[in-house]
């Protein structure tokens, strides 16, 4: 008995020991497969186990081995499991350990890793690593059974425990996990709201999109690749041209610039690539072209998808080869230039029309930098406006200034122009208003007069016509002098191609005479009165009137059909 006693106490002691060296090694690291390694080969060596091995479960995935002592490297390989698969796979699905006494008669042994090779008596335990009330994966051991006489009560209670230490470390290992990925990412957040703004000399911006084209022009100047600027007329792309040049290692050299769709084909010729002494009548000596001037620097081609397409193919050679002959001439003039590319045009559109070469397309379209109107960046329009108010105090002596009204105006106006329409507009107001603040009255479109607004509204009338896609939003018109001052409205889409085209009921009288659905009430009273009063405050334009009775101009159109109402015509 006394033996027996000093047995069992040696094995708790063992126990207790082994217990204690694997927790010590799991809370060494947060490697959970460095230390699971560690653990498995210090029980594989306290204890008479043969292989051990550990598997966890991924998420929707099967069971992958995470480590293991006593196999080989293509042995752990092999440890790969769907959930309910032999006797891991159901350990892991069930929650509850299991025992095998003799692995060669159990037919949910699938022998992956060759352990149930030999004539030995192998035995397997099995035990769910469980932790935050989840099976995260299973911990398994093989040791030879004696004959099948071995109990192996003690040794379930040992990986039990080892079990209980590995699902604490691999929680605490995926806690910290989380929280340093959402560290990181809170850092990733932060460095991008405190990343420095990109700056550009003579351009004003600080909103999204004019920032991202800051940056492509950044990161493109550097490098000689061909840039292509797309965007509508006025947003400024020769400024950000001359930003790329000045950015790139070329600055100390020239930059030219030509605008394609002032010359003719033959004069475009000469411009670009210059003509030899009797080349054609006028020609009195030789002359360089623009892109022998700009050798070793920058080459600007403006508005390049007006170009005709027999010198689309000419352009196409030089750019292939860098070399071309001056016209007159036969002897090849080889060049270093760098180009920078501009259109307001749909080149993809001229493409598959015929207009416009492909190959060349191809060749220019290397990196695109479409700059946003000024519509699409409307947070820009204050300190845009304030810095061309700034200029013309400068070049005239004043002191003028805005006042809020005069910002709100400015913010909501569509700009059809962008920027070189806003920069004439400041000019424009500046110099026709007497007091040193500019109020919302002091433009030219509070009181009907903004030529631009004009031309807007002709291309209007013709986008409804039927058959036509309508594409050209509009602006709310403004407050009259007549009636209190109202703050400007927000830009509103275009009306749906359906609503312009397709036929509507006319509008019932009494909608007319209510001024419309929102029922003006500050308007003369009856119909044709209404009528009238719109058509006289808005230049007898239609189109303008509806919008004041918040109408369609079909209904405004059969409203004066109705009372025979003529349309006067300046």
């Amino acid at each position: 008995m006394m033996v027996i006693a000093r047995s069992k106490e040696a094995q708790t002691r063992r126990e207790l020991d082994a217990v204690y060296e694997v927790s010590k090694t799991l809370s060494a690291s947060l490697d959970v497969g460095k230390t699971f390694r560690e653990a498995l080969n210090y029980l594989l060596h306290a204890f008479d186990w043969r292989r051990a091995f550990v598997v966890l479960g991924e998420s929707g995935g099967p069971l992958r081995g995470l480590c293991s002592a006593g196999l080989s490297q293509e042995e752990r390989q092999r440890l790969v499991f769907r959930v309910g698969e032999g006797i891991v796979g159901r350990v892991f699905a069930s929650g509850v350990p299991a025992i095998v006494p003799d692995v060669h008669a159990e037919p949910l042994f699938l022998n992956r890793t060759g352990g149930g090779d030999g004539l030995d008596s192998i035995a397997m335990l099995a035990m769910p690593i469980r932790a935050d009330r989840r099976t995260l994966g299973v911990v398994a051991m093989q040791c030879v059974n004696n004959g099948g006489t071995r109990v192996f009560a003690e040794d379930l209670q040992l990986l039990r425990m080892v079990a209980t230490l590995m699902g604490q470390a691999l929680l605490l290992q995926r806690s910290v996990a989380a929280g340093h990925d959402s560290m990181q990412d809170e850092v990733r957040r932060i460095q991008k709201a405190l990343k420095p703004q990109h700056r550009i000399d003579h351009v004003v911006g600080v909103s999204a999109p004019i920032q991202s084209v800051f940056e492509q022009v950044h990161q493109v100047a550097p490098a000689r690749t061909t840039v292509l600027l797309r965007g509508e007329s006025g947003t400024g792309k020769e400024v950000i041209a001359r930003a790329i040049h000045s950015l790139s290692p070329r600055s100390e050299a020239p930059f030219v610039c030509v605008n394609c769709a002032a010359l003719t084909e033959s004069l475009l010729e000469s411009e670009l690539f210059g003509h030899e002494k009797g080349s054609f009548t006028g020609a009195q000596g030789q002359r360089k072209g623009r892109f022998e001037m700009a050798h070793g620097g920058t080459l600007f081609l403006d508005e390049i998808g007006d170009i005709s397409a027999s010198f689309q193919a000419k352009l196409l050679r030089v750019l292939q080869e860098r070399q071309f002959e001056r016209v007159g001439g036969g002897t090849p003039v080889k060049v270093d230039v760098r180009l920078i590319l501009a259109t307001n045009r749909n080149l993809e559109r001229m493409v598959q029309a015929g207009e416009f070469r492909a190959d060349l397309y191809y060749r220019i379209n290397v990196v695109s930098i479409q700059l946003p109107p000024l519509r699409e960046r409307r947070e820009d329009i204050p300190a845009m406006a304030q810095h061309f108010l700034d200029r013309f105090n400068r070049e005239n002596g004043r002191r003028m200034r805005f006042d809020p009204g005069a910002m709100r105006v400015l913010s909501s106006c569509y700009w059809p122009g962008n920027v070189r329409e806003l920069e004439n507009c400041v000019e424009r107001t500046a110099t026709m208003t007497h007091a040193e603040v500019i109020s919302d009255l002091a433009f030219p479109c509070q009181g009907n007069r903004c030529l631009t607004q004009v031309l807007h509204h002709i291309e209007r009338e013709d986008a409804v016509r039927p058959g036509r896609p309508v594409d050209i939003p509009i602006t709310e018109v403004p407050a009259l002098p007549t009636q209190p001052a109202m703050p400007p409205q927000p830009v509103l889409p275009a009306e749906p191609l359906a609503a312009a085209a397709a036929p509507s009921a006319p509008m019932p009288a009494e909608a007319v005479a209510a001024g419309g659905p929102s029922g003006l009430s500050d308007k003369p009273e009856g119909e044709h009165a209404r009528l009238i009063w719109a058509m006289e405050h808005c230049g007898w334009v239609q189109a303008k009137a509806a919008r004041l009775l918040k109408i369609t101009p079909r209904q405004m159109g059969y409203a004066l059909r109705k009372h025979g109402i003529e349309v006067r015509k300046f």
